[in-house]
């Protein structure tokens, strides 16, 4: 999943958010040197990932993409996905998304040195660009695709998924909203779970 998803998945906990949030930028045990709860959210990181890789859902959306963007195409659901959650926000939290994704960012800056150093240094540039809330309408999740492509060198021609998002649009929708009640139900479990072996 992508940002958004990740950082709704995780909780009441701020800085269990963070680690689930930063959960791409660490790698290996890496994880093991940072704070407990920073641990915990990077934990969880990981198993929404392989939930969600391993899903027959998941791999459905992808199997639209695969053709045009071979192995990207996991990361161009990934975004659609939270493109679809940002839309239908109220569907999942009684806080708007406006005050959610501020509340977020005010933690980021809080606790800014606990970030890795890739997070650090586009954190900034994501709160002044408000990506985050971007995600709920076509042209912020174009801007994002092209983003994307713009770090492949050109070679993932990720901007171009766009089409394919508005050709399946009701598809990619029907499948996040079957999806992401498991995905939930998954990741309240595991949260759980996770903050026992911490004795959390």
């Amino acid at each position: 999943m992508n940002f958004l998803a990740h950082i709704y998945l995780s909780g009441d906990n701020k800085i269990i958010t963070i680690g689930n949030f930063v959960g791409d930028g660490v790698r290996g045990n890496k994880y093991k040197s940072y704070p407990t709860e920073i641990q915990i959210g990077i934990k969880l990181h990981r198993h929404i990932d392989t939930f969600t890789d391993a899903h027959p859902i998941f791999r459905q959306c992808t199997k639209r993409l695969h053709k045009n963007y071979g192995h990207y195409s996991g990361v161009i659901v990934d975004i659609f996905f939270d493109h679809f959650l940002a839309k239908n926000w109220s569907n999942y939290s009684n806080e708007p998304l406006d005050a959610f994704i501020q509340k977020f960012y005010k933690t980021l800056e809080e606790n800014f040195e606990i970030l890795p150093s890739r997070f650090q240094k586009f954190t900034p540039t994501m709160i002044e660009g408000n990506w985050l809330l971007s995600y709920a309408s076509i042209d912020g999740i174009q801007k994002v695709l092209n983003g994307m492509n713009q770090r492949t060198k050109g070679k993932s021609k990720m901007n171009e998924a766009i089409k394919e998002l508005k050709e399946h649009y009701n598809s990619f929708e029907k499948d996040f909203t079957l999806f992401f009640d498991e995905l939930i139900s998954f990741s309240d479990i595991k949260r759980v779970e996770i903050e026992k072996e911490f004795n959390i």
